[in-house]
């Protein structure tokens, strides 16, 4: 065992390292790959956790600049979606999206209202229903914030010839099939 400084915390830099991380091939075997292949794909790994904690580190500056929660931002970026594409939002619509209750979402939309983000209005063609907008000042601080940071994504994809954007959209694809999980995968075992 590695003896580390009293009062530090170990340097781990290879976490994505396999074999650091899957000494004894518990979790995964390596007999038909290289050490250079897993080099490689351990490589691979620490880059997309640098990507999600880049996009972590964004939501985080927006949901403080917005002074909102992440589902309040994810709300108002489902808004600002609806408003560049001429949608009529309604709180259903917005439930959908989110995956949220209706009473949840009737609490989300009374803090953006609150706020100043978002009016509520009658739908133009159904009088049961109401219309969400986002109000022009929230949307400007959006997309001047927030938008304009992941709109710098577009930059790296370009910067790929069109078979290496094929190859990352498969790959990106494939590694979300199986990081997909059931329901019930985790389920506690019944006693």
């Amino acid at each position: 065992m590695t003896e580390h400084p009293e009062g530090q915390p170990p340097a781990i830099s290879n976490v994505y390292d396999l074999e650091a991380s899957d000494p004894h091939s518990r979790l995964i075997n390596r007999e038909n790959h290289s050490p250079g292949e897993i080099a490689q794909i351990g490589q691979l790994m620490a880059a997309l956790a640098a990507l999600r904690a880049a996009e972590q580190r964004i939501s985080e500056a927006s949901q403080r600049y917005m002074a909102l929660g992440q589902t309040d931002m994810k709300a108002l970026h489902f808004l600002v979606v609806a408003r560049n594409t001429d949608t009529i939002t309604t709180p259903g619509a917005i439930a959908q999206h989110l995956e949220i209750s209706t009473a949840s979402t009737t609490k989300l939309l009374d803090r953006l209202e609150a706020g100043g983000h978002i009016v509520r209005s009658p739908h133009p063609s159904d009088r049961r229903a109401l219309a969400i907008t986002i109000t022009d000042e929230s949307y400007e601080a959006a997309v001047e914030t927030v938008g304009r940071q992941h709109a710098k994504r577009f930059h790296a994809a370009a910067r790929l010839t069109s078979s290496e954007r094929d190859v990352v959209i498969r790959f990106l694809k494939d590694m979300t099939d199986e990081l997909s999980i059931r329901e019930d995968q985790w389920d506690p075992p019944e006693p």
